[in-house]
């Protein structure tokens, strides 16, 4: 039997739609273990490390266009006592972010609210110390709240859509059960959940491992 051009295309769209629904049917999703870091303004990296400097990129992360940087910095809080080596993350930001763990805040003496990426209205002020320079955060020290990051594709095959908080199973070392994990997405992203060294550590997992999407809210 022979299909006309239209019809083979139509013939392999319907086959690749089947495939990634069946690669999602299980609702795994792989984990990325997200540690302290630095998201800078163009302002703020003049001031750190001179006008004019360019941060310079040391490998691509999962999200396209996102990147970590070679630059470290070192970070202050109300105990005076410093934590060095937070990497900065790249591209530029319109404003300045520091994201750290819980057990960062208790070293730092700072209260940071769980937040989105980009949400830092009212959140805990934090020091930032360069070569070049030192900046002081009004605001703009977070725990970056769990989400997983999404395409619109995959959105569809898991049935959800951005803004939207689901639960999430990890059965690592320690089996545990995420609630209220923050779905994103975006044409542009690849699936991953994100979640920092605390959860990390306190469920036994690594990155790469797999989580699974268990209930929709």
């Amino acid at each position: 039997m022979k299909y006309s051009e239209q019809e083979l295309k139509a013939l392999v769209s319907k086959v690749i739609d089947s495939i990634g629904d069946t690669s999602k049917s299980d609702g795994e999703i792989p984990v990325g273990i997200s540690n302290r870091h630095i998201h800078l303004s163009r302002e703020h990296v003049d001031i750190l490390f001179g006008n004019g400097y360019q941060l310079t990129k040391l490998k691509d992360l999962s999200q396209p266009g996102q990147f970590a940087c070679k630059e470290q910095l070192t970070i202050i809080g109300p105990s005076m006592r410093a934590i060095e080596g937070v990497r900065v993350l790249g591209p530029e930001r319109k404003r300045s972010q520091v994201e750290i763990s819980r057990t960062d805040s208790f070293v730092l003496k700072v209260k940071p609210p769980v937040r989105e990426s980009g949400d830092i209205n009212g959140s805990s002020p934090i020091t930032i110390i360069g070569p070049k320079g030192i900046v002081t955060l009004n605001e703009g020290c977070i725990i970056a709240n769990r989400h997983i990051h999404m395409s619109e594709e995959e959105g569809r095959a898991f049935g959800v859509s951005d803004g939207e908080y689901v639960d999430v199973e990890l059965n690592g070392e320690r089996r545990s059960l995420f609630y209220d994990v923050q779905i994103r997405v975006h044409k542009d992203f690849r699936l991953e959940m994100h979640i920092d060294t605390d959860d990390a550590n306190a469920a036994g997992v690594a990155n790469g491992f797999k989580a699974k999407l268990i209930k929709n809210k």
